[in-house]
């Protein structure tokens, strides 16, 4: 029958706690020259970084002049009627009664080819 054997572990408090704050150390001389070897490395990506997010903090942003706005609107209006313009094109390709209207099948067949504004125009008028 085989002997078990004992281990015998002894503490002894002062090696670790050196030992402990030795690690500590390491830790933190680790640290500090990562981040020092990073800016050494990588200044251009660093500096540019700042630069923009100082500004940004810094100053509101500065509303577009009066003549920018006007053409966002004019542009705003021109899609909000080219999306009511196909609106009306699908509505009118979905309605049962439009499909007996040869100039209606005719228009909205010549708008999916070829969409003009006078294509669209028909289609609002035969198809309704």
């Amino acid at each position: 029958m085989p002997r078990h054997r004992e281990l015998k572990i002894t503490l002894k408090p002062l090696q670790l706690i050196l030992c402990v704050a030795f690690g500590l150390w390491l830790g933190a001389v680790a640290i500090a020259m990562s981040l020092w070897l990073a800016l050494q490395l990588w200044p251009e990506q660093v500096q540019p970084v700042a630069q923009a997010m100082a500004p940004a903090r810094s100053q509101p942003a500065a509303p577009p002049p009066a003549d920018a706005q006007g053409e966002m609107f004019e542009r705003y209006k021109d899609i909000l009627h080219q999306q009511q313009l196909q609106q009306a094109a699908e509505a009118a390709q979905g309605n049962p009664r439009n499909l007996n209207s040869p100039k209606c099948q005719f228009w909205l067949q010549q708008n999916r080819t070829a969409p003009t504004e006078k294509s669209q125009a028909h289609v609002l008028e035969f198809c309704y």
